[in-house]
């Protein structure tokens, strides 16, 4: 669900709009920025583009800087786990919105 496309175990199969969620796999605002509604907008032409493509739902796993954010915008959250490959726990929260 994020990472990039040379992440282990990515897959590259196309997602069926009629019965997989949209993915949207990383989102990231430059602190500069913060605060600012960059976010919310990328967030929504994300949403926008999988409607367009079909989608009822969208999924993405959220670290806790942008939770808040993904909550303000109407998803709910599903499952929590922590990513450790990379050494230390990092704490990922998946949330989903129905479209």
């Amino acid at each position: 669900m994020y990472g990039a496309d040379q992440s282990p175990g990515r897959n590259a199969a196309l997602l069926d709009p009629a019965k997989d969620a949209a993915r949207v796999r990383a989102l990231y605002t430059h602190p500069a920025f913060v605060r600012r509604g960059v976010g919310r907008l990328i967030l929504s032409l994300c949403e926008n583009a999988a409607m367009t493509e079909g989608f009822a739902r969208v999924e993405l796993a959220a670290n806790m800087a942008g939770e808040p954010l993904y909550r303000a915008c109407g998803y709910h959250p599903a499952e929590k786990f922590f990513d450790d490959r990379g050494g230390a726990p990092v704490p990922i929260l998946m949330m989903s919105k129905t479209l």
